[in-house]
């Protein structure tokens, strides 16, 4: 929120309040910037000095005051103190850091769907404690809602009146904002809940268009835009533009209550949410996963992967040692020594186990296996030496037995 320095006629300390700055001034008075003396920051309001005469004032900033003691919740600025009986009557709110939802769209322009969306979720589920306290706001817009970092909030209930309460202050003339006002404001009905929700839908659109749906104009004109005329709602991303419509509707009656606005809200805000983090479509992010390696270190992974395959059989398993022990040789032979050349004429090749050859096939199809110049995969030296040593031990066995038969 904006600050600007004191003027010469502002007052220095109101109440026990000290004032710093000025946030802001509207219809009804002037927004300080104070503190208390544990150095508590507040929003102090007080009444123009030409108005606190004025009964009729006096009385609609009562009606403030009793509006925010009686809601309850995070979704407004909690009230500090007051003082109705003073010259100039005051009172003090907690102060809430950031900016207005128009200063925000004035500045870096519209808002994404899901943005949109979930401070609409909140704001709704606001608006649900404060028609549950019997409150109408009657003056919901873009500026009346402040950006804190722990979400929105609704400030601004110099308007607010109670449920079923007409929107009359004088004959022919209405209380609100051209725009954001519902059709029952500008015709004197009696507002109820439903009214809120209208000038919600049309603050959720000027957070997506940075522009009012019912355009711009004189007040009569908007006023009978409002009436009489349908919403504009081009460049209203289509995931939030049928709910805003309905929020929109002439007819208190089909609008959707807050409750159903915010959970219809909360889904939208998800859902968008979502479609935002998935820069790709899902089987294209499927392939990415699926050939991303898991792991720096293959020995890891294997381990990692044989502990959650189900068992096999004892073949099976022998074929499986079998491969790793492939896999094995040749990471050394490539890491540290020279890769096997290709086999010589005329040299004997032995030949692969039974294990081997059932995934020599499988084996073959990966990345990453070399192969020899006739296409075949270079034989296992552990696998080799393990031979000749059983060659070995068999023929002198064999030796050893013939001799003894000789001998008898």
């Amino acid at each position: 929120m904006a600050m600007m320095r004191l003027r010469r006629e502002d007052p220095r300390v109101v109440g026990s309040f000290r004032i710093h700055r000025r946030l802001g001034a509207g219809g009804m008075g002037v927004v300080y910037l104070g503190s208390d003396r544990r150095g508590q920051r507040v929003a102090l309001k007080v009444i123009r000095p030409d108005l606190a005469e004025d009964q009729e004032f006096r009385s609609r900033f009562a009606r403030e005051v009793s509006a925010a003691r009686r809601i309850r919740g995070g979704c407004t600025a909690r009230l500090v103190a007051a003082d109705l009986e003073a010259e100039r009557p005051w009172f003090a709110t907690q102060y809430v850091p950031g900016p207005s939802l128009h200063d925000k769209v004035a500045e870096e322009g519209v808002l994404r769907a899901a943005e949109v969306a979930s401070i609409g979720a909140a704001l709704s589920e606001g608006l649900v404690a404060v028609h549950e306290a019997g409150v109408v706001h009657r003056d919901l817009k873009p500026s009346n809602i402040l950006l804190s970092p722990k979400g929105p909030r609704i400030i601004d209930f110099g308007i607010a009146w109670a449920t079923g309460a007409s929107t009359l202050t004088h004959v022919g003339t209405a209380v609100g904002s051209p725009g954001f006002l519902a059709p029952e404001q500008v015709r004197g009905i009696a507002v109820t809940p439903a009214t809120d929700v209208f000038a919600l839908g049309a603050t959720l659109a000027y957070a997506a268009t940075a522009d009012s749906p019912f355009g711009h104009g004189g007040s009569e004109v908007m006023l009978y835009r409002v009436v009489h005329e349908e919403p504009h709602l081009q460049g209203v991303p289509d995931a939030l533009a049928p709910l805003l419509r309905a929020c929109l509707a002439k007819d208190p009656e089909e609008r959707p209550s807050t409750l159903q606005l915010s959970m219809r809200l909360k889904e939208i805000a998800a859902r968008e949410a979502q479609g935002l983090s998935e820069a790709r479509p899902p089987a294209q992010r499927d392939r990415v996963e699926a050939d991303r390696p898991t792991s720096r270190y293959p020995e890891r992974q294997e381990r990692t992967e044989r502990m959650t395959r189900p068992p096999r059989s004892g073949r099976t398993d022998r074929a499986e040692r079998t491969e790793r022990a492939d896999r094995a040789d040749r990471r050394t032979a490539g890491g540290s020594g020279p890769r096997p050349g290709p086999a010589r004429t005329g040299a004997s090749r032995p030949q692969p186990s039974r294990g081997s050859s059932r995934t020599s096939g499988r084996q073959g199809t990966r990345p990453g296996v070399r192969t020899t110049s006739t296409g075949r995969r270079p034989a296992n030296p552990r696998l080799l030496r393990q031979r000749i040593i059983v060659f070995i031990v068999v023929t002198l066995i064999v030796a050893l037995g013939i001799a003894a038969a000789q001998q008898l």
